[in-house]
């Protein structure tokens, strides 16, 4: 008989269980996923701004097509998918079909965008106007990609929650912050500068490694066993009208939530100006995509370097408190930024300060979400903060665009509104933090249980 010393330690996701090897592997395979996850986000979206700015779009078009169209989309997509996966059962699990099923879209999207100068091209020779219809091709297949890319993302993050022990999620997520600047590093030192004379290669380069990636994991990982979706009790509604009843009670029923929906919505939309149209305000002061590109590279290289020590913050202190220290540091920079940017040079600083607070705020709050939302039904309540934050990008993104537009293109603006939206995040994450105390404080936090809090409901 063995020792308990030489027993083996066991770690267990729902009825998964992994010895230390299995969990190894486990981590290979989810992170082969996540690295093609996250250099499909860190350039697939950039290529395609580069090539609608060629192509003769406007800030505001391009924000309209590249953020407010693919999240009104979402509004619609992404509520249905997560309620029909945490529901569904099936031999390949409840996450893993979505994932699998959308990855050829999402790679015919890409091929797409890379194909899309060439069929402009073919138009005009019938004498449609070569840019007006490449812009027309690029939206068509962004709006492909985009789709795949809502269902699935979706379900990521739940599919990591259903296959990864609780007690390594922090360190799995400080993993996958790695893998994504390890991606930001590769694209934007070496790949950034051919954005715009070899988009096509790009492009076709990155859809390959993604379809690649993504199909190894999906056939590779395997789900546990879930408990039976529970049976609607005599004369309540089913169907469609059961599944909106649901999900809307439950995820917007309860006060508690709407403030973490709307703290998380703030947190994010603090620095949307500067991630979505700095690229432009590099281009406006003669700033190559080469050399923003190096730019950027040396800030991930920083925030590589900071990544484990920003987690280690974020297990101690708890994700929220971490976050409202980054966005109140973010307020001061920002505005700071606006008045003090005169060069390339200046630039260049605010351009690292602000990319190395956005890292530690990525990290710090990559579990802030599964720590203060209901396991159980994780996906729908994720979903519920995703039409939040959609519906203010929808608005948010092509009326900071406007706003550039009418400003004849001052970018400066963008500091002053990243500014502005980080102060009134730091209010509302102080208040989420106050409120909090409610349910056990942030070390002893139980989300609240919305079948039984009738009395704090929304009316």
């Amino acid at each position: 008989m063995k020792s308990s010393s030489q027993t083996p330690k066991l770690y267990h996701a729902g009825t998964l269980t992994y010895t230390s090897a299995g969990l190894v592997v486990l981590f290979v395979l989810l992170l082969t996923g996540d690295f093609v996850w996250a250099l499909k986000d860190r350039s697939v979206g950039v290529i395609t701004k580069v090539m609608l700015k060629q192509f003769g779009a406007s800030d505001f078009l391009n924000g309209l097509l590249i953020t407010s169209i693919p999240a009104a989309l979402g509004l619609l997509v992404s509520p249905v998918v997560s309620y029909r996966s945490d529901r569904h059962r099936g031999r390949w699990g409840r996450r893993i079909p979505y994932l699998l099923i959308t990855t050829p879209i999402a790679v015919v999207g890409m091929l797409g965008l890379a194909a899309s100068p060439w069929l402009g091209g073919q138009l005009m020779n019938m004498g449609i106007d070569n840019r007006q219809a490449t812009l027309c091709f690029i939206a068509l297949f962004w709006m492909f990609f985009e789709f795949a890319m809502i269902v699935a993302g979706s379900v990521f993050n739940a599919f990591v929650n259903d296959v990864v022990p609780r007690e390594m999620l922090g360190r799995f997520y400080a993993a996958f912050r790695l893998i994504s600047l390890l991606d930001g590093i590769i694209f934007n030192f070496w790949l950034l500068g051919w954005a715009d004379t070899h988009h096509a290669v790009l492009f076709i380069g990155v859809g390959t490694l993604y379809g690649l990636g993504m199909t190894a994991m999906c056939l590779r990982v395997r789900e546990g066993e879930y408990p039976p979706v529970p049976e609607p009790a005599p004369g309540e509604p089913t169907g469609l009208r059961a599944a909106f009843q649901t999900y809307f009670s439950e995820c917007f029923g309860h006060r508690f939530y709407w403030l973490i929906y709307l703290a998380n919505m703030l947190f994010a939309l603090a620095f949307m100006p500067v991630n979505t149209y700095c690229i432009f305000y590099a281009q406006s002061l003669g700033v190559g995509l080469d050399r923003y590109g190096k730019y950027m590279a040396i800030s991930f290289v920083i925030s590589f370097c900071l990544t484990y020590f920003v987690g280690m913050l974020a297990d101690r202190f708890h994700p929220l408190r971490c976050c409202i220290v980054t966005v109140g540091i973010y307020a001061i920079v920002t505005i700071g930024s606006y008045f003090l940017i005169s060069g390339e040079k200046t630039f260049a600083a605010a351009l690292l300060l602000h990319s190395v607070i956005c890292g530690a705020y990525t990290t710090a709050t990559a579990s802030l979400l599964l720590k203060m939302l209901p396991s159980d039904r994780f996906a729908q309540f994720c979903s519920a903060a995703g039409i939040v934050s959609t519906l203010t990008n929808i608005v948010a993104v092509p009326a900071m665009g406007k706003w550039l537009d009418w400003s004849q293109h001052d970018y400066r603006l963008l500091f002053a509104a990243g500014g502005g939206l980080s102060l009134l995040a730091l209010l509302c994450g102080i208040v989420l933090d106050r409120t909090c105390r409610k349910y056990g404080g942030l070390q002893s936090y139980q989300a609240p249980d919305v079948s039984k809090n009738k009395a704090e409901e929304i009316s």
